[in-house]
């Protein structure tokens, strides 16, 4: 790792965020002789939830960068001018400068515009949902490490599995978040990998559809993640403190101290809590978890075209897995950990007034661990599995007339290291023949490149966007893919309204969670009977309509009906009764569904939500990669058609929030959710499903969401074994 990190440092020796919907609006502000006027500048839009107001410096210059893709009301104030407010449409990545010469107070100025409403974005061609600064400050409170995916989960189409695992549209773990343009497709949940909290973010940008030819890998959902700063020179600071039940603490802290040219921030959380996962119990045994973080970032405009940032951060989580009744009686507590450290590297370069060049590096280590002490059954785990990636991207765009034009590369090297074994401590709860013990360690690069192009035009009250993305993976397999995108939008300026149509064709990686564990042919030795197949990645097509309306200034609705189609659809099984998921795949998936949100947009004190989510998602035999031992073996090879509810099909869920300013320093807010239930598989009659039966006899993953039981019989009772497969059936 010290090694690769100076080679990283003069690939990218000038390396910026390179977000796939963000622009950047430079404002120079003036008296009527020309010279430079410090003034207030404020910039408001209701479509992406966006609220600034700075001051320029004393030459009348500010720039406000990450803005999201929208139309904005600016709005410039000085004592003793005449104020001025203007509508921009932001649209591209290019940065745009505008001079504003302001009038002395009383003269009627020509460029005011009077028509100030922002709430639907007329040139959008998606439905993606933006989060904005104000809706993350004053969010509900959330378990730790879950800040984040709570806000996500509120969005239609998401949902949860057991231990807070995002789940877009029916996809399975195929969730990347992006943090200042850089992609990060590992497995962000609780129990996987370390938070990067809420608190700590300016807006996000959730996507599940009409996805730019810019991302790749994992396609299931998007969640753009943009860290905070504050351009207002002087030194600033915050502290919140929070907390909740089951003994929950949480604190966060943050400095910054910017200057004419150059920011530097440091920020801090810790939080603890008895309730970090998700139990399999209701008695919650042996669930505590604490995390902790540290970031710092500099940022520096080098001059008015070039613009530098480097950043830093520290990232861990410690918890215990919680405990089956059995299992806590013996005395078992298993200790889980993850460990990450990222530094990135940006940087920006204005090529002309219509082009940009962007840069973007990261190296980052990532470590989870898994132990356990002398009294675990039926069975003792140990992992400790490791990966060190180095990523970088370079970025071109030019806007020529109706055209915004953008192409760039991308490479990505992971470092795979895996070191796990066992030891049956309860035999009987296993099949016959099973290896009482196991010890198992490899190393290996995953390499992925791409290229991609793209064309964001507008033509009158339409826009579309037009791309082609190019991939390469290679790990076990060695793999190439060429996929279209297309979205298209229209809008209706009389009715505010937009209507939108969108195509994906996805090329997705397999998870790396233990893929060369399960692919190896030492785990053969489990069991004499043993089905191992590559895992393929999946590729598929995703197909959605949409519209977004506004009312009364104040009211949005967003609807949009979708379906999905894939091959190779990646799932995850699990390792006997360990916990450690690796990946495995189905000849094919379908998904589709409806989702609607209401949004209300501060009518007088009131604003908020309700959303609803309407999904089917079913796959289909045969199995197509993933390994299988002992009875598993037949079942995998002998379900050679037919299909199945996804573990992620959950038919209906619904989720509100809505707030009241009591006062400029009081608001209430309350929020609530429901989810008809996901399917699983259980190893018992019908009869015990409906009665009281003890929860070790669950097979499958915990869900918070009440089971369907009333929708599933099994066809066939299964008993205790290693490696069920995903096999419950409507009969």
């Amino acid at each position: 790792m010290k090694s690769l990190f100076p080679l990283l440092l003069a690939f990218v020796s000038i390396a910026a965020r390179g977000q796939a919907n963000r622009g950047e609006l430079r404002f120079t502000i003036s008296d009527p002789s020309g010279a430079g006027l410090r003034s207030k500048i404020q910039l408001v839009s209701q479509s992406t939830h966006f609220y600034e107001s700075r001051e320029t410096d004393v030459t009348g210059h500010l720039t406000f960068a990450n803005v999201p893709f929208g139309t904005y009301v600016v709005s410039v104030e000085r004592s003793g001018f005449a104020s001025y407010q203007t509508r921009i449409d932001v649209h591209s990545t290019v940065p745009e400068v505008r001079r504003v010469q302001l009038s002395l107070e009383g003269v009627k100025s020509e460029v005011t515009v009077r028509e100030q409403n922002t709430l639907i974005d007329l040139h959008s061609t998606s439905g993606s949902s933006p989060i904005g600064s104000e809706q993350i400050q004053q969010r509900l409170s959330s378990l730790p490490g879950r800040s984040v995916q709570d806000l996500v989960v509120s969005q239609p189409g998401w949902l949860y599995e057991g231990n807070a695992v995002l789940h877009p549209r029916g996809s399975e773990y195929q969730t990347q978040f992006v943090i200042d343009g850089i992609p990060l497709t590992d497995n962000r949940s609780p129990s996987f990998g370390p938070e990067i909290g809420a608190d700590d973010l300016e807006s996000i940008s959730v996507y599940t559809a009409g996805f730019p030819a810019e991302y790749g890998r994992k396609m299931g959902g998007v969640v753009e993640l943009n860290t905070r700063r504050q351009t207002d020179p002087g030194p600033h600071g915050e502290f919140v403190l929070s907390g909740g039940s089951y003994d929950t603490m949480s604190g966060y802290g943050r400095l910054q101290e910017t200057r004419a040219h150059d920011s530097v921030s440091v920020s801090a959380s810790g939080s603890r809590t008895d309730h970090y996962l998700n139990p399999v119990v209701p008695h919650n045994f042996n669930n505590t978890g604490t995390s902790a973080g540290l970031a710092a970032s500099y940022e520096r405009d080098l001059n008015r075209r070039d613009r530098l940032e480097v950043s830093v951060r520290r990232q861990i989580s410690r918890y215990r897995i919680p405990n089956e009744l059995i299992q806590q009686q013996a005395g078992q507590v298993q200790n889980g950990g993850t460990f990450e450290t990222l530094g990135s590297i940006h940087f920006q370069h204005v090529a002309s007034p219509d082009s940009l060049i962007l840069l973007s590096g990261m190296l980052r280590s990532n470590s989870k661990r898994l132990e356990s002490n002398r009294n675990p059954t039926p069975i003792a785990a140990f992992l400790n599995n490791k990966f060190t990636e180095g990523y970088f991207k370079a970025t071109y765009s030019v806007h020529h007339g109706r055209h915004l034009f953008k192409a760039g590369l991308e490479s990505d090297v992971s470092f795979l290291r895996e070191s796990f074994r066992y030891s049956i401590t309860n035999p009987e709860q296993f099949e016959p023949g099973t290896a009482p013990e196991l010890s198992f360690a490899d190393a290996r690069p995953d390499l992925e490149q791409s290229a991609f192009i793209e064309d964001l035009a507008r033509l009158g009250n339409w826009t579309a966007s037009l791309g082609l993305r190019w991939d390469h993976y290679q790990l076990l397999l060695n793999r190439y893919a060429l996929s279209p995108r297309i979205t298209i939008g229209r809008g209706f300026p009389g009715q505010n309204l937009v209507l939108h149509a969108s195509y994906d064709r996805v090329f997705q990686t397999p998870s790396f969670e233990n893929i060369l564990l399960s692919s190896s042919s030492a785990i053969s030795s489990i069991n004499d009977e043993f089905l191992r197949l590559p895992v393929q990645p999946s590729t598929g097509d995703d197909f959605e309509v949409g519209l977004t309306k506004g009312f009364l200034n104040h009211m949005r609705l967003d609807l949009a009906t979708y379906r999905r189609h894939a091959r190779n659809s990646a799932d995850d099984d699990q390792l006997l009764n360990t916990g450690i998921s690796y990946p495995i795949a189905f000849d094919r998936s379908i998904v589709y569904g409806a989702e609607g949100k209401l949004q209300v947009i501060s009518a007088g004190p009131l604003s908020g939500f309700v959303s609803y989510s309407y999904m089917v998602a079913m796959e289909w035999f045969p199995v197509t990669g993933g390994l299988f031992l002992g009875q598993d073996t037949q079942n995998a090879a002998s379900e050679v058609t037919g299909h199945f509810p996804a573990t992620q099909d959950q038919r209906n869920t619904v989720a509100t929030r809505c707030e009241s300013r009591v006062t400029s320093r009081l608001r209430l807010a309350a929020g609530a959710s429901f989810g008809s239930g996901l399917p699983f598989e259980y190893g018992g009659t019908r009869d015990e499903a409906m009665g009281s039966h003890r929860s070790s006899q669950l097979h499958s993953r915990s869900h918070p969401a009440p089971v369907r039981t009333e929708h599933l019989v099994k066809c066939r009772v299964l008993s205790p074994r290693p490696f069920p497969v995903q096999s419950a059936r409507r009969c």
